[in-house]
């Protein structure tokens, strides 16, 4: 098999995830880590959005790495650590620990990637210690149920695209799903097993679930079927025909979900600060508020760790003095 085949064929498929050519550095490697470059951005990274991000880590590395000098193969694991420790923002401003934390994942998952491929003999990043992180709360921004509900009711259900959104976001709001799961809904996806529907997701990591669809969110998800008429396999979810109030073939990707939830929050008066995932937190803190157990909390929210569910828990944590009172010294 010759190099020319290894180097284009993995090219072609980066070219669609608006991808760039391998840094001068990667090139310079050798045909093993030109193919272990282009098969790491295209086929090993599921999520679109992981990929862009580590994308932007491991090329901010590897200039950094062109700028230092340094060859691939020869990249030794004090440059990885001090090139994390010192890392910045694009403003010049110390990076945070979480951002140093993903980069570090990011050039070790690269570089485990250039080892099976042998383009590399060692991982350099393998031995380095990324910063420590223990969040108690997440950082998520949420709202209150009453908010959300005016925020369902505020939107203009006469044409096909307000009952699109209404839908969209009673899906977030009843089921804690992400928007990633939503874009990559389909009709079929919508189903009855004789006594109640469900929602399929494609969640992340590939996660299948089945979530049961509440009274009012199947009446308007069936509303807003019989307005946008599609086939079984088709998107449920299709984005507008220009700036016209008629669906159109294109399925809405995560990033229009983004956008549509980001001008509906203005025009209802919502805090700008909100986000498709705020709807997350908003969820799990109110079943929790209303004494329902964690684990059947981190059971809809997905979670594997019942910890990670407890970043979502927006109800008060904050220390009273009743508390220090009553230590016993």
């Amino acid at each position: 098999m010759s190099e020319t085949f290894i180097i284009l064929q993995p090219a072609r498929e980066l070219t669609t995830l608006d991808s760039v050519e391998p840094p001068f550095i990667v090139q310079e490697a050798g045909g093993n880590a030109r193919y272990a470059y282009a098969e790491f951005f295209g086929d090993q990274i599921a999520s679109d959005y992981t990929r862009k991000a580590y994308r932007h880590a491991v090329h901010r590395f590897l200039s950094w790495c062109e700028a230092e000098g340094l060859e691939l193969a020869r990249v030794p694991p004090g440059g990885v650590g001090h090139y994390i420790r010192t890392l910045t923002t694009v403003d010049g401003r110390p990076a945070s620990k979480p951002t140093r934390k993903l980069h570090l994942a990011a050039i070790r998952k690269f570089f485990d990637a250039l080892v099976q491929r042998h383009a590399v003999a060692i991982n350099p990043a393998s031995t380095v210690r990324g910063p420590v992180v223990r969040n108690v709360t997440g950082k998520t921004p949420a709202t209150d149920p009453t908010q959300a509900r005016a925020l369902l009711h505020s939107i203009d259900t006469s044409d096909v695209i307000g009952l699109r959104d209404r839908t969209i976001l009673a899906i977030l709001m009843y089921t804690a799903c992400r928007a990633g799961a939503v874009s990559k809904l389909r009709l079929r996806d919508f189903y009855s097993d004789g006594r109640q529907y469900y929602l399929r997701f494609d969640e992340k990591g590939g996660a299948d679930r089945q979530i049961p669809c509440r009274h009012d969110l199947q009446g308007y998800i069936e509303e807003f079927i019989a307005a946008a008429s599609c086939g079984p396999d088709a998107p449920l979810f299709r984005a507008a025909l220009g700036r016209t109030l008629k669906i159109g073939e294109r399925p809405l990707q995560t990033k229009d979900i983004h956008r549509m939830v980001k001008r509906r929050l203005k025009s209802s008066g919502l805090p700008s600060i909100l986000t498709c995932h705020s709807f997350r937190a908003t969820t799990a803190t109110d079943l929790l508020e209303q004494g329902v157990p964690l684990e059947d909390v981190q059971e809809l929210l997905g979670h594997a760790d019942p910890r990670t569910t407890r970043l979502y828990d927006r109800r008060d944590r904050t220390v009273t003095r009743n508390v220090v009172e009553r230590i016993s010294i």
